[in-house]
């Protein structure tokens, strides 16, 4: 082996037998909520409204940041040095506020009006009998998470490709099957409860890693002594103005993503959300530091992006793994890797059977049917294989990296359903009409600015997408001004 670079990357004993014990672990987890989950779809996509509050701080962080902060940030911290702070200090900031200000509201009004799921807030809140809402919340759901699904598949794709010398699209199947699994098993409570483990993990090989490598090279000073070739590395403004926009930016989709609204909606108490925010804020900081931190490693330890598996800088975590740790601790990370993954793509799922059964089967084509919990939760089950099959097929035929692939659905959604929520739920004159014209307005902005390479080339498409949804959802509100709704006198 020549500097630790010409090593073939093969599958050891030790690193397959751990992982093997987190796979397991994460199965029986959801074997053991199965039982529960099955009840109906309060508890299968709630987990009844009884969850910790330490358990929904942890699953919010966890479900959040998918293969993009441990494949996406570190190639980003590869690529842009020290600038990558800005993409995760954007979203830290923004969760804060959710978790303090948003979250309790939002988990007050859902309980007060039996709501499940995102378009049944809409719905209640805004007295929407048309079901305008119903049917825009439930075709974006849809398009954009089935997306963002796929995108954590190929990051599983790539993290197997790498770390066990598999192809790419075994990978995949073998990350779509393990989600699919535990996933029909448990409902939100196996998902809530395996994102715990599965932040546990994520953090402790964001940490362990750096440290083990950073000791290597001889301390912090030998590090900043490799990295001064390039001052730019070091220098958080040197990727300018509009690149830091964005990546601080990536901040405003928290608002609008499902996966993470659930969560709050989940706790067992509203009041307990304030320790959530300060144990997920810490979370968030802690990860973020550290995946940046295996970035700069990277751009010290290899020239360039050719030095790495496929050239592909999002192939860095799970190399330098391989490099640097034992195979008991590599097959850790490359857990964690999954588990970042596993995270998003389980609740991403039950998001979208939920959209399915519960808003569009249950509430727009059979209102008046009446089914029994169990043949629903059997459906909603159904709809979850559906919808990993949908994934696969965009996982195989898609070209997109994961990180932009990832960033261009969470901007749909964030811009879609973000500023109608937040008015929502801190403005009393926010109506149908105005949030209706946020959502098309948000999907739109992102989809054409995404299309456009002159607008792209010059910020996050997130960014002009959630400000132009916003605008429209105040500025029609005002225009078509209705009457406060019931839902508000019952909870506030």
């Amino acid at each position: 082996m020549e500097n630790g670079l010409s090593l073939t990357l093969s599958a050891n004993t030790y690193t397959i037998l751990s992982f093997i014990v987190y796979i397991l672990i994460i199965l029986l987890i959801g074997i053991f909520s199965s039982r529960f989950s099955s009840k109906g779809l309060n508890e299968f996509f709630l987990g009844g409204r009884k969850m910790n509050k330490f358990v929904v701080a942890l699953s919010a962080v966890a479900s959040g940041r998918s293969s993009w902060l441990l494949i996406g940030l570190t190639g980003m911290a590869f690529t842009y040095g020290i600038g990558a702070f800005w993409a995760f200090i954007g979203y830290t900031i923004a969760e804060f506020f959710m978790f303090l200000y948003a979250a309790p509201k939002l988990r007050r009004q859902t309980e007060a009006n039996n709501n499940l799921t995102i378009p049944d807030y809409f719905e209640s809140r805004f007295n929407d009998k048309s079901m305008l809402l119903r049917w825009l919340s439930v075709i974006i759901i849809i398009v954009f998470m089935t997306a963002y699904i796929s995108a954590q598949f190929v990051g599983g794709g790539k993290a197997f490709s790498t770390s066990f010398n598999v192809t790419p699209s075994l990978g995949i199947l073998i990350t779509a099957g393990i989600v699919l699994l535990y996933t029909l098993l448990g409902g939100f409570l196996a998902v809530s409860l395996t994102d715990v483990i599965q932040a546990i993990f994520m953090l402790f090989a964001l940490i362990i890693l750096p440290i083990i490598i950073i000791t290597d090279m001889g301390g912090f000073s030998a590090l900043f002594t490799k990295l001064s070739y390039d001052p730019r590395l070091l220098d958080p403004f040197a990727i300018g103005t509009g690149v830091i926009l964005g990546f601080a930016g990536i901040g405003l989709g928290s608002p609008g993503n499902p996966h993470i609204l659930v969560r709050y909606m989940s706790i067992d108490d509203p009041k307990k959300l304030k320790f959530s925010a300060y144990v997920g804020t810490f979370w968030n900081l802690i990860m973020g530091f550290s995946a940046m931190s295996i970035g700069l490693i990277g751009k010290a330890y290899f020239a360039n992006a050719n030095q790495l598996p496929g050239g592909d800088p999002e192939n860095l975590f799970p190399y330098l793994a391989q490099l640097h740790l034992h195979p008991i601790l590599f097959g850790v990370v490359i857990a964690s890797i999954l588990a970042a993954i596993m995270s998003t793509a389980d609740s991403m799922l039950l998001v979208c059977a939920s959209a399915i059964i519960r808003d569009f089967y249950q509430k727009i084509i059979n209102p008046e049917k009446h089914l029994s919990d169990k043949q629903l939760v059997l459906m909603s089950r159904i709809i979850i294989v559906a919808v990993v099959l949908m994934a696969l097929i965009i996982g195989f035929v898609g070209n997109d990296i994961v990180f932009w692939l990832v960033l261009f659905a969470w901007g749909g959604l964030g811009a879609a359903f973000g500023p109608p929520i937040l008015l929502a739920l801190f403005w009393r004159k926010t109506n149908r009409n105005g949030a209706a014209a946020g959502m098309i307005s948000g999907v739109l902005t992102v989809i054409i600015w995404n299309q456009t390479p002159f607008l792209k080339s010059m910020i996050y498409e997130l960014i002009p997408a959630f400000f132009v949804s916003l605008a429209l959802t105040f500025v029609v509100s005002l225009l078509t001004q209705q009457k406060r709704y019931e839902i508000l006198k019952k909870v506030e």
